[in-house]
Formats: C-alpha cells, structure tokens, sequence
C-alpha cells in the first residue's frame, strides 16, 4: 500500500490533530495584542494547562506569550504563533500587519503560524501580500499555515453570507494556506456550501453573537462540514475552561475522545 511521504509539514499537520483525525480545536489566546489582558499573568500558565487537560489540539499566541509557557504544561496540546497584529486603538482596527515569521516561530518550537486577512479593508492588499509572503515561508520551512479570513471593512454588507464565505475560504486555498478560520454563514444550514466548496479544511470561529449555547453552536458548525472550532473568548472568560474545553472535545472528536487515551494511543504508535 502506498503512503504519502513524511515531509516537515505533514508531521506538523499530524500535531494539530491530537487523535489524528483531521478535526481541530484550537484555541486563541492573541486576544491580550488587540484587547488587553485576557487574564493575570500568574494564572496564564494555570490557564495553558487546563486547555491542554481539557483536550484542545492547540493554543494560538503571539511570539512573546510564547516564551512566558512552561513547556511542560501544553503536554500534546500543540502551539500555534499567530505573526500578525492590530489594537483596538488604531485609527483603522481593521489593518493587520505581520509581527513576526516563519522562522522566528520556529526557534520558539511552534507547530504552525497563522495570519490574520480582513478582506474588504482599506488595507486587504497589503494583508493579501503578507499571507502570500508567509505562505511562501511555509512552504520552504515545512510549517503548516492557519489563515484566518473574515470579511471586515467600510464596504462589507453581508459578513457572513455563504457566498462570500465561500470567497474567503477559496482566497485562503489559492494563496496557500493549509487550513481556513472564518466565521458560521448565516442561516447556518448554508455552512455546507461553504465546507463542500473548500479544499482545506475549515475551522469555525468562537461562536459570539450567536442565539444559542456555545455547546448548540459547536454541534451545529460540526454538522454542516466544518473540520473543527477556534473558540478563545467563551473559553479563557469561563470559570471551569478545563470543563468548556473537554465538551468542546468531545464534540469534535467524538464522545470517546479524551486527552489520556489518545496521549496513550500516540505513544504506543496507533495513531
């Protein structure tokens, strides 16, 4: 039987995913770049290590956070650097601008980077031109590459249109990213044009702004063909993420997931 070829990043990819099974849950805490604190620096470690407890496939931080990590903590919680960023307090909140590289994630031991693209803003051709710049880096470097594209900006009507969804993902697969964050279409049952016409997988964001539970919302993303959640605010602003976290899980990768059978079954070489 044939097998595809280990390469740098299809080793990467296989981190990303901690029972192997082509579905994510990631969660981002690069919140504190654009927002401010998400929580007290003495509970960040506390915080990493009930994500990786709780079951998530990765955390996504900036290169900095990064260094503030215990490594012990992430266990196979796998690490994301985001490389771009914008605050709140810029004239145009919508600019995302790269903060960092490929290779500077690499010495911090990341599994994969992502980029930030809002597609509609008065900037989109320059955030378009970074995305390619890092796609590039990927590829030479074998690190697997996270685009998160929404549509955000002075002329955007319908963000969460399934046609223009389906625009954002296709910009994603054509500037060579690996896999795709945007948001749930509206009215979500037409999230499976979306998922049917991407040819990356798609990870689903948050959840806010939704009528429904967050637990409803990551159910009902699974059910239309996404690959998996990126959910950071309902997590890290929980009083038990641990628990938020492991329900996430279970959604995901199934009822029979937990962070100890698939840790067991990834040391013994089934997976």
């Amino acid at each position: 039987m044939s097998r595809t070829p280990l390469t740098g990043k299809t080793l990467r990819m296989a981190r990303l995913s901690r029972p192997r099974d082509d579905r994510y849950l990631f969660v981002p805490l690069d919140h504190s770049m654009a927002d401010g604190p998400i929580t007290d620096e003495a509970d960040f470690n506390q915080l990493v290590s009930d994500i990786s407890l709780g079951g998530a496939d990765a955390i996504v931080v900036h290169k900095g956070r990064s260094r503030t990590i215990e490594p012990e903590l992430l266990g196979g919680c796998a690490l994301i650097v985001h490389l771009s960023a914008s605050t709140d307090h810029a004239v145009d909140s919508d600019a995302k601008v790269l903060v960092s590289d490929v290779e500077e994630a690499l010495r911090l031991g990341a599994d994969a980077v992502s980029v930030h693209v809002n597609v509609g803003s008065d900037t989109e051709a320059i955030q378009l031109a970074a995305l390619g710049a890092v796609a590039s880096a990927c590829d030479q470097w074998g690190v697997p590459l996270l685009a998160m594209i929404y549509l955000r900006g002075p002329r955007v009507i319908h963000p969460n249109s399934p046609q223009q969804l389906s625009h954002m993902v296709s910009i994603a697969a054509d500037m060579g990213a690996d896999l795709v964050k945007t948001v749930l279409a509206a009215p979500i049952e037409r999230m499976t044009e979306v998922t049917a016409a991407s040819p990356l997988p798609v990870v689903v964001a948050g959840g806010d702004g939704h009528d429904m539970s967050l637990f409803d919302f990551a159910t009902a993303a699974m059910a239309v063909g996404c690959h998996g959640l990126a959910v950071g605010r309902r997590v890290f602003t929980d009083d038990t993420p641990r628990r938020v976290v492991h329900q996430l899980a279970t959604i995901v990768h199934g009822e029979e997931f937990t962070p100890e059978t698939a840790l067991r079954a990834h040391l013994a070489g089934t997976l």
